[in-house]
């Protein structure tokens, strides 16, 4: 019969894992990103899992993001949160929204509402939600749920600066015109940041056009 570890002994060797960890130096990424074109990519979403060691724990209580319904579109397009985050959708518009998702990630449906009566939407599985408007088809935003600590969003010049201990990590990178996330194996050193570039194939984007942004007399 396999001998158990003690409980308190299990605690104390993730504790002193999780310390060694945070006792690494801190080492940066600074990733650019470009489509076939040359274009900066914006919106997307880098993130390091860790190969050396296991990710911290989440930080408690769970934090909470808002996304926003401001003019007929979600505000913003793309965010990246931990798992165990909860998201808001507060209505700014005159008009009432539907918000849903039909995502593996995260199944909801916040009926009619205005204002921020709905609910928050707790989101505890990794993953990317992808979130829609049943009233406004053209309205999405994603949000991609990540089990690390680490991780970024691309600026519109398509740069991510990403601060993580020395070690070893499965860099992913994420865009929602992507046919799937892109993998690399990267190692960070504790003096000197690593500047990489990173050529994305983005797919054109076919989702519906906001009406009312060729069309004034759209309410």
């Amino acid at each position: 019969m396999t001998p158990r570890l003690p409980v308190v002994g299990l605690l104390a060797g993730l504790a002193a894992l999780f310390a060694s960890a945070a006792s690494l130096p801190a080492a940066e990424l600074v990733l650019t990103l470009a489509d076939a074109k040359g274009k900066p990519v914006a919106n997307a979403v880098v993130s390091l899992i860790p190969l050396d060691q296991a990710a911290p724990p989440a930080t408690e209580p769970a934090p909470e993001i808002t996304i926003a319904q401001r003019d007929s579109e979600f505000v913003p397009l793309v965010v990246a949160v931990r798992a165990g985050t909860s998201v808001r959708f507060p209505n700014e518009d005159k008009i009432q929204h539907h918000v849903y998702s039909l995502s593996a990630a995260k199944r909801f449906d916040l009926p009619l509402h205005g204002g921020d009566t709905a609910p928050a939407v707790p989101l505890d599985q990794p993953g990317v939600v992808s979130v829609g408007c049943n009233i406004h088809d053209w309205m999405r935003s994603y949000v991609v749920v990540l089990d690390t600590p680490w991780f970024a969003r691309s600026d519109a010049d398509g740069v991510v600066r990403l601060a993580a201990p020395a070690g070893r990590y499965r860099r992913e990178i994420w865009h929602y015109r992507l046919a799937q996330p892109l993998a690399e194996e990267i190692a960070l050193a504790g003096e000197t940041p690593l500047a990489a570039s990173a050529t994305l194939a983005l797919r054109r984007d076919r989702h519906p056009v906001r009406p009312h942004a060729t069309d004034p007399s759209y309410p």
